[in-house]
């Protein structure tokens, strides 16, 4: 499996909890962390908005990720969610070991 990290905003850590428990419990992630108190500045139909926002960023795979977008979309309350997945340059080796394991990749291969 392909590691990636899935920065994802939400309205509110209510919604940002919810979200993370729905990819959790479908295990399509290894690990969802929540920052609170994002300060989000952008442009939305053609206006400059600014809105209080958690952050999520969710520990998954490049195999994971059409699913995990579907799932977000289909939970998420926003009309266009963000949903941007990047792929780490490196990962300490425990933490990659830790990673494989929780990801389900079979070590023998």
């Amino acid at each position: 499996m392909t590691p990636r990290l899935i920065f994802v905003t939400a309205s509110s850590m209510e919604e940002g909890r919810k979200l993370a428990r729905i990819i959790l419990e479908k295990h399509l992630a290894v690990c969802v962390n929540l920052v609170p108190a994002v300060e989000s500045h952008y442009w939305w139909q053609g206006k400059l908005e600014t809105a209080p926002e958690v952050l999520l960023l969710i520990k998954s795979s490049a195999e994971q990720f059409e699913e995990l977008e579907g799932l977000i979309q289909l939970h998420h309350s926003y009309e266009c969610p963000e949903v941007v997945a990047v792929e780490p340059c490196e990962m300490a080796p425990t933490y990659r070991l830790w990673w494989e394991g929780e990801m389900g990749v079979d070590k023998s291969a």
